[in-house]
């Protein structure tokens, strides 16, 4: 477990170091900038929220502050719980039925 732990913080180190060289050290979400001690403030959001895909170019990461990144994950368990399209879900529409679909004969049938 220890070893798994230690793994990870490796991994999250590199794409993070990877990151603030990318990106301008601006949260995504609110525009804050961070730097000094407050950059430890800033994370690095997966976008597809799969924190194994960490492309070479950085196109699944984002900037975002901590209040920022608790946010979205909320946002995302959320759509979770309701059955929402989540990054990257299609889906058919809830609905096809079209209430003014007949109006125009409706309207035509009255005169």
């Amino acid at each position: 477990m220890a070893e798994a732990l230690r793994s990870r913080k490796l991994r999250e180190k590199t794409y993070r170091e990877q990151a603030l060289k990318m990106y301008p050290w601006l949260c995504a979400g609110c525009g804050r900038e961070f730097s000094g001690k407050k950059l430890q403030e800033l994370t690095v959001h997966h976008k597809d929220h799969n924190h194994d895909n960490n492309p070479p170019d950085g196109s699944n990461w984002e900037l975002l502050c901590l209040y920022c990144h608790d946010n979205e994950h909320e946002r995302f368990s959320v759509a979770d719980a309701y059955g929402e399209i989540k990054p990257g879900d299609t889906r058919e529409p809830p609905s096809t039925y079209s209430p003014f679909a007949a109006l125009e004969t409706l309207l035509k049938k009255k005169k």
